[in-house]
């Protein structure tokens, strides 16, 4: 990942690219030679009268890639060859996406979503700012998901903690795990409507989402590549994955009187051991994936 990132966009983009960067909490100010400089904690884009497009901070080609530069055309977004076959069809008139939510984070469901994405639908998504939901922050999800699930055929996978946990001492592998969510995924979606094509992200052995399919989905050709969150469809499952995260994570809070907070640091550990502190460690399989490193820092 790079630290800076420019090309050369069309500067009748300008106001497009500056309301995907207000939807998504950016702040604007004056810059000399500049439409607008916009910034947030970790990224600032510039956009010159020129028309160069300049993002400088974390990872910033991948902000521009997946956030900005995608909304130029929304067929650019349909999944292209990259280290596949030739046999992989290059554009696909509809296909389904899938991703997950909560995978690296102590407390909370895993919770994995699925999008079917078509010739209606594309541009009308790419409209709403559908992007890797990691770009973009809650608020915004939470007003777009709907819309999105207005648009489109979808599914959406929840493994509640104490089902994560049963799962995981039955399968013992995460890969796997995971896996099976997305093969639900996809399931749930081809039982509302066919669908030839499917695109997730890559993770462990490519087998792994094919062998845990059912007859609905055996024959579908499911295509896996890392950073497939730069396709629509998958940007899609991504957010409706992320907002469904986030809603059980705030009624899981309130139901144990705990703000149980995402990822794995250490006010993780903190709230972890106030959980057993309150509730006892029998409870924490309710709120918590066990099987992460963070439970032995409990003892």
């Amino acid at each position: 990942m790079t630290n800076t990132y420019s090309c050369k966009t069309d500067i009748s983009r300008e106001s497009t690219l500056k309301a995907i960067l207000e939807q998504q909490g950016f702040s604007f100010k004056s810059a000399d030679h500049a439409y607008w400089r916009a910034q947030n904690k970790e990224i600032t884009v510039t956009f010159y009268k020129s028309g160069k497009l300049l993002v400088q901070g974390k990872d910033a080609d991948t902000f521009a890639t997946t956030c900005l530069k995608e909304k130029q055309d929304a067929k650019s977004v349909i999944p292209v060859q990259t280290t596949f076959s030739a046999a992989v069809a290059p554009v696909w008139d509809a296909w389904i996406g899938t991703d997950e939510s909560g995978k690296g984070d102590y407390f909370g469901p895993l919770v994995i979503a699925g999008v079917l994405a078509d010739k209606d639908n594309i541009e009308k998504l790419a409209k709403l700012g559908a992007a890797d939901s990691k770009t973009l922050n809650d608020g915004f999800i939470a007003k777009i998901a709907p819309e999105i699930k207005a648009l489109t055929t979808f599914a959406v996978v929840v493994i509640n903690p104490a089902k994560y946990n049963e799962l995981y001492k039955k399968i013992g592998n995460l890969n796997n795990l995971l896996a099976w969510g997305h093969a639900r995924a996809i399931e749930n979606i081809l039982e509302k409507k066919p669908c030839q094509n499917a695109l997730s992200d890559k993770f462990g052995n490519e087998s792994l989402i094919k062998n845990a399919l059912l007859k609905n989905g055996r024959n579908i050709n499911l295509v896996q590549r890392t950073k497939a969150e730069s396709d629509i469809a998958v940007a899609a499952a991504s957010i409706l994955a992320r907002d469904e995260y986030v809603r059980r994570m705030k009624k899981m809070s309130s139901e144990y009187g705990i703000e149980l907070p995402k990822g794995a640091s250490e006010l993780v550990i903190s709230r972890a051991k106030e959980f057993v502190g309150k509730h006892g460690r029998e409870k924490l399989a309710e709120v918590a994936k066990l099987h992460f490193k963070t439970t032995n820092s409990l003892a």
